[in-house]
């Protein structure tokens, strides 16, 4: 397999190209200068011999420094001398050296906190959120996301999730406990009496509305040795007196029957409580309910339901949950301008999450320098770097040439005048 490529545009590297071309003229220009000056003064007194020395110690800057330029990229010249072509040959160490460095001055805990805390991230998501078309952008694009999500889980995988890790979990937490002391608090603050009420009062209609089909099901339960006309007058006397019953019940809120029904259903709290006997029967009756096959179904039709009010709620950019959602975005937005104290929280858990992530994730993040490196091939990574940076070091050999000549001319003056 070929290393990758270093990508580039083309049209830049033509303009590096150039630039690194200019450079590199000026650079040896000036060398080819240094040569002549020299040529021409040699042996030279008096003033020319300080041009003289000046230009011979320009030619030794500048080839000095060319060649410590070129050692980067290449051997100078072709010969193999050592310590030179620096980067194709080393650009394993290249790699290595660079992940240190970034990784000890770029992403240490203290930098990062420190630049996190600096940012106050809280202020500016504060002050972006107190504005509503903000809030209801961030609202929008979160209701887009989650529908996406809803639409996408299937039924499959609904049933899937009940029966490998729900039903296993809810046969194993033992559920009477919970179910006393539900029972126990909803007796406690009389939260069943509206569903006694409502029991009572359909109860009610149905016997004055179904006398026919009460006697009916009360005269086959009739002793067959008694009269026809005495079964008759005892299954509307029943009739009358339980419609009557039942009417009472619902009158009196303290009823006896009421005040015994409490008595038992708190005795069944109790006991679901306390009673082995009891906890036993609950039990069983929950793995029952758990492996009846109509159980999965439930589910899946409740979260179907629930699933499709949350889709229709959630694609109606003007319905009452996307506008509670950018109501309450902006209002937290607005308290993050104004407390200063749940902005420094704020600040410091960031910074907290972004110290974690570094020192979870950092090795790895500074990796891909190594890796990246390993893979390029040496002498296009050569080429590719000489063509990003070649520009600036060739101020080093003009540099060398320069400084290299005005050293000669003082070298040349402490001689003179020591002779």
């Amino acid at each position: 397999m070929s290393a990758p490529s270093l990508a580039s545009s083309p049209d830049l590297d033509a303009e590096r190209r150039r630039a690194l071309r200019r450079m590199r003229s000026l650079a040896v220009g000036l060398l080819v200068f240094a040569a002549l000056v020299y040529l021409v003064t040699l042996g030279q007194e008096g003033f020319l011999g300080f041009v003289n020395a000046g230009a011979e110690a320009s030619m030794v800057g500048a080839i000095a420094d060319w060649f410590a330029v070129v050692a980067l990229f290449k051997h100078p010249l072709g010969l193999p001398v050592p310590h030179t072509a620096l980067i194709p040959e080393r650009k394993a160490m290249l790699g290595r050296s660079l992940e240190e460095f970034v990784g000890e001055n770029f992403l240490s805990d203290e930098i990062v906190a420190n630049h996190v805390l600096e940012a106050q991230p809280s202020a500016k998501a504060g002050e972006w959120l107190s504005h509503e078309e903000h809030s209801r952008r961030v609202v929008l694009e979160a209701a887009d996301l989650l529908g996406l999500a809803l639409r996408r889980v299937r039924d499959e995988d609904v049933a899937d999730l009940i029966q490998s890790a729900l039903v296993p979990r809810f046969k194993e937490e033992p559920i009477s406990p919970l179910a006393g002391r539900l029972l126990e608090e909803v007796v406690e603050d009389g939260a069943h009496h509206g569903l006694v009420d409502l029991l009572l009062e359909e109860a009610g209609r149905w016997l004055e509305g179904n006398e026919q089909t009460f006697h009916e099901v009360v005269v086959e339960r009739a002793p067959w040795w008694a009269p026809d006309s005495v079964n008759e007058r005892v299954i509307r006397r029943l009739h009358a007196e339980l419609v009557t019953w039942i009417g009472d019940i619902r009158r009196e809120p303290y009823h006896r029957s009421r005040l015994a029904l409490d008595r038992v259903l708190r005795q069944v709290a109790q006991d679901l409580l306390t009673d082995e006997p009891t906890i036993e029967r609950m039990e069983r009756f929950k793995v029952r309910m758990l492996e009846h096959p109509q159980t999965s179904a439930t589910y899946i039709s409740l979260w179907n339901a629930l699933r499709r009010a949350l889709v229709q709620a959630l694609d109606d950019p003007d319905g009452e949950l996307v506008r509670r959602g950018v109501s309450e975005l902006q209002a937290f937005g607005e308290r993050l301008c104004g407390d200063e104290g749940l902005r420094a929280r704020l600040d410091k858990r960031a910074s907290d999450l972004a110290v974690f992530l570094v020192d979870r994730y950092g090795r790895e993040l500074t990796s891909v320098i190594t890796h990246t490196i390993d893979e390029w091939d040496g002498q296009e990574a050569s080429r590719k770097i000489e063509l990003h940076v070649g520009k600036d070091l060739q101020f080093i050999r003009i540099n060398g040439t320069i400084v290299g000549g005005l050293v000669g001319v003082l070298i040349h003056a402490v001689s003179v005048a020591l002779s």
